[in-house]
């Protein structure tokens, strides 16, 4: 069974960083979902998908993984890059387009 280790990208309900800053190590599913066919439920036989953990560093991970002999595989964060801008761009005399109202 693989497992991925990855840093999350932050959820489209937030604004700031929070929950990003620490790496996780997930297994992948090794069998399919299935849908109890009384109920709705989904199920799942795979009882290593519900195991979570997090960690501080990507080091860390990869140090777990290795240790325990799982095999694993890296997925390297994307840092989002935002220009800064200031109030006074608004302003400015040299602006691409106009400023309106």
């Amino acid at each position: 069974m693989v497992a991925r280790i990855f840093r999350p990208a932050r959820t489209a309900m937030q604004s700031g960083k929070g929950k990003t800053k620490e790496w996780l190590f997930l297994y992948e599913p090794s069998e399919p979902k299935s849908i109890d066919p009384l109920m709705g439920y989904i199920s799942s036989g795979d009882t290593r998908a519900q195991v979570r953990l997090s960690f501080e560093t990507k080091e860390q991970a990869i140090e777990y993984a290795t240790r325990n002999n799982i095999e694993y595989r890296v997925e390297e964060e994307h840092v989002a890059v935002r220009p800064r801008v200031s109030y006074s761009d608004n302003f400015r005399y040299d602006r691409q387009q106009p400023w309106t109202h």
